[in-house]
């Protein structure tokens, strides 16, 4: 715990009730759910000496302010959606929630452009967007749950990353809170600025290890006029991960292609949505794919992949309802866990010529350990959600689980890949890109946050490289 000067925890509380109001000051049971993200199935919980909910970026910068004079940690908190333990206290300090950052703050259609507190759910940002004949095309899931400042703090993803970009391509402009207290504005509404160092990257995707966002100012795009969604069924994984090659090599334009290997088929192929309703026999790997554009543009599109994927698959089928497929498809983390009780995924990407090999040897090491495996993800991308399946009771399991993911880890980088496509690095990734880098990039990398954070207090132990 890094109290420094604070002699204890009630005058701590009541110099932060003094900032952001008592009622902003959790204690107790009501404090407690802010010890974890999702990363608690995991067994990672940490221990917040307070939490608080500023009701402003102000306030926010005024927290900020007194952690840094008192020698505090602080670790934003959004959601708490994260996989990683990103916004877990792991070494105490104060949690700063931004919940109550729910304002937009302008909403331009006419000039594609929002701009919102960093505490707007997803969801409601996609909302407006559509509301107004726009999109915004970055779709993570937990979307009600997660919030706009979150998704820019890990640069999240999701289907649709393929054509559109994750969350940082959308993003103009970021207003943060940095050491030691003050509100700055980086990037903003001009459409070109080449200007100077492009200091609003640094902090997409840092996790709130640089500063906290409190503002995000968003681009958006019209709205496409049509939309339709087809699923490709193969008997093998090499026939699959050939025909996303096929794909991406035809210049089809997907906005979504993700793919389900045999033993994800076999887990979650009961709520398959589609006519007749059942798997075809014998399908050992399907794709999901998206296309979107004009109504001639996606007529066009929707019989260029007819014609490419028909020969080497057993089905080529168009799902009566496409939404319903999505929501087959955003349910499979939930599905796969059930299958014996719990699950241990990794987020990794591979070069997309390597995604069989990457797939072949993940499920090889998986089983040299005795783990049941199975993956899936955005094949356009090669983004894999590696799983293996546990008895969340069992210590050999979780034991022999870890030392898989460290396998993987390892295999990904020999195919030059990355650790992390997705889902950021936090708490569980910790310490693993210096074998991704070159030395003068780790020391880069560790050079930029003594710059924004030189007493290292900003979410201390996340995104290390080393």
């Amino acid at each position: 715990m890094l109290l420094g000067a604070i002699a204890s925890a009630v005058e701590m509380h009541r110099e932060l009730a003094r900032l952001v109001g008592a009622e902003h000051v959790l204690e107790g049971a009501a404090a407690s759910a802010y010890n974890e993200d999702q990363s608690h199935r995991r067994g990672l919980v940490g221990r917040a000496d307070a939490v608080v909910l500023p009701g402003s970026a102000d306030e926010v910068a005024a927290v900020l302010g007194w952690c840094y004079a008192h020698d505090v940690a602080l670790v934003a908190r959004g959601g708490g959606t994260g996989l990683l333990g990103g916004a877990v206290p792991t070494e105490g300090g104060v949690v700063c929630s931004l919940e109550r950052l729910r304002s937009v703050r302008e909403l331009e259609p006419g000039l594609w452009e929002m701009h919102v507190d960093a505490g707007v759910s997803t969801r409601h940002v996609q909302r407006l967007a559509r509301e107004n004949g726009l999109l915004f095309a970055p779709d993570p899931g937990a979307a009600e749950q997660s919030q706009i400042g979150g998704n820019v703090a890990t640069n999240a993803g999701g289907p649709h990353a393929l054509k559109y970009g994750v969350t940082g391509s959308w993003v103009t402009g970021l207003e943060a809170a940095l050491a030691p207290g003050e509100l700055v504005a980086l990037g903003g509404r001009a459409r070109k600025d080449v200007a100077g160092y492009d200091l609003k990257s640094l902090l997409v995707g840092s996790e709130g290890t640089l500063g906290v966002i409190t503002g995000v100012r968003l681009r958006l795009l019209p709205a496409p006029a049509a939309a339709r969604s087809l699923v490709a069924f193969f008997q093998t994984r090499a026939q699959g991960c050939a025909a996303i090659l096929e794909v991406l090599g035809a210049g089809i334009q997907a906005s979504a292609l993700d793919f389900l290997d045999a033993t994800t088929l076999e887990l979650v192929g009961g709520g398959y949505p589609g006519a007749p309703g059942t798997l075809p026999k014998g399908a050992g790997f399907a794709l999901l794919v998206e296309v979107d554009g004009t109504a001639a543009e996606v007529a066009a599109q929707c019989e260029a992949l007819v014609e490419l994927l028909a020969p080497a698959a057993l089905a080529v089928e168009e799902p009566r309802d496409a939404a319903a497929l999505w929501r087959w498809r955003d349910g499979f983390n939930g599905v796969v866990r059930a299958g014996r009780g719990g699950k241990v995924s990794e987020d990794v990407a591979f070069p997309v010529e390597k995604l069989r090999e990457g797939l072949e040897r993940f499920e090889a090491l998986a089983a040299e350990r005795g783990l049941r495996s199975c993956a899936w993800g955005h094949g356009g991308e090669a983004n894999v959600h590696a799983t293996v399946l546990v008895d969340p009771a069992s210590e050999a399991e979780l034991d022999a689980a870890d030392a898989a993911g460290e396998e993987l880890f390892a295999l990904v980088t020999s195919l030059g890949g990355s650790i992390a496509a997705e889902h950021g690095v936090g708490w569980l990734k910790r310490g693993r890109l210096a074998a991704h880098w070159d030395a003068r990039a780790v020391a880069l990398h560790e050079e930029i946050k003594r710059a924004f954070d030189p007493k290292g207090l900003l979410n201390p132990g996340k995104k290390l490289a080393r």
